[in-house]
């Protein structure tokens, strides 16, 4: 297709989508001289990570952070609620 130069609907059948979905697919990517936006960028040179990559990674740094925080207490108040009803059902 794009580096091989077959066709579409070849492609399209040994990948087993459809030829429209394959083609609507390889003209977003020629519109935007680039791969899927769901598909990770291609590294810097040098092995370093380009500005946008790292403020996506300090984001989910601290996304997971606030998660596993909530966690926690999520975790405390089980615990607190198992002890209670230790004690009520005695």
């Amino acid at each position: 297709m794009i580096e091989t130069g077959r066709p579409i609907p070849e492609v399209a059948e040994k990948l087993g989508v459809h030829s429209g979905t394959l083609h609507s697919w390889v003209s977003r990517w020629r519109r935007n001289e680039s791969t899927s936006s769901d598909l990770p960028a291609e590294p810097a040179p040098g092995g370093r990570m380009r500005e946008a990559e790292r403020a996506e990674l300090e984001r989910l740094r601290r996304e997971m952070s606030e998660k596993n925080k909530r966690i926690r207490e999520l975790e405390m108040e089980r615990d607190v609620l198992k002890r209670c009803m230790v004690l009520w059902v005695k």
